[in-house]
């Protein structure tokens, strides 16, 4: 299964709302604190932008305020276009100005999580980690350590997401497990995650500019694609060579006909 991968940070977005549906401005305009307006705005933003080039749209705003972005009922987000079933998955994180959005050609499990690298306390690995992630840890040499620890909490977060369930199971019942082997030529190594119901959740993990990424998903996902905002026509290959959900790319909103 194929899995895409977008960032964003807060100088690429926008300083209008115009790429915002009503719904969303609404939303938006509800949060009393600066900070998770800012965060909330930068998700919604990657996840249009990540939407917009699976659809081969121009990330024109009238075009992006046509993707409307809600969570359901689990907190998971979802895609609603007019007068179109949009049949693949989506997971949004951010993190220190910098968001994260992974995205499946179909319907899955998937979560995404990028987390800033940063000294944890011992308190912090015992609270949230299971003996045998503790062990792990302890092996580490000092200078590793916190890369290792950001590494297992952010795969825990995207395991929880893929999942449906946010923070309300104990992280201390997922195992997660970096796997053996050398780095992609795009610096993704595989991991896997042990969830309580004896699951197994399979993904990806990559660290740069001390941020680490991590993209979980069942069924098990191929090395996650980047989709550069710099290349449309690159990114317009990738999907149609891999997928065959962008049959929705000729879809185009009546506003926008002429």
């Amino acid at each position: 299964m194929q899995t895409y991968w977008l960032t964003q940070t807060n100088e690429d977005m926008p300083v209008t709302n115009d790429w915002l549906s009503a719904v969303e401005i609404i939303r938006l305009n509800g949060f009393r604190f600066p900070k998770r307006r800012t965060d909330w705005r930068l998700g919604r933003w990657t996840a249009k932008q990540a939407i917009a080039s699976c659809l081969h749209w121009p990330a024109h705003p009238m075009l992006l305020a046509q993707i409307e972005i809600r969570a359901t009922f689990s907190g998971a987000p979802e895609a609603l276009l007019p007068g179109v079933t949009t049949p693949f998955s989506f997971s949004i994180s951010h993190r220190a100005g910098m968001a994260m959005c992974a995205l499946s050609s179909v319907r899955v499990k998937l979560g995404c999580d990028v987390e800033l690298v940063e000294p944890r306390t011992p308190t912090f690995v015992t609270d949230y980690f299971s003996p045998e992630e503790q062990n792990l840890v302890a092996r580490e040499a000092p200078e590793d350590s916190p890369e290792v620890v950001t590494l297992l909490w952010s795969a825990k977060e995207s395991a929880l997401k893929a999942l449906g369930q946010g923070l309300r199971l104990d992280t201390r019942d997922f195992t997660v497990t970096p796997l053996e082997g050398q780095p992609d030529i795009c610096g993704w190594s595989p991991l896997q995650v042990q969830c309580p119901d004896a699951q197994t959740l399979h993904g990806w993990w990559r660290a740069t500019d001390n941020f680490v990424y991590t993209v979980v998903s069942h069924p098990a996902p191929q090395c996650p694609i980047e989709i550069r905002m710099d290349e449309p026509a690159a990114s317009a290959r990738y999907f149609s060579d891999h997928d065959s959900i962008f049959a929705l790319q000729d879809y185009v909103p009546e506003e926008s006909a002429s």
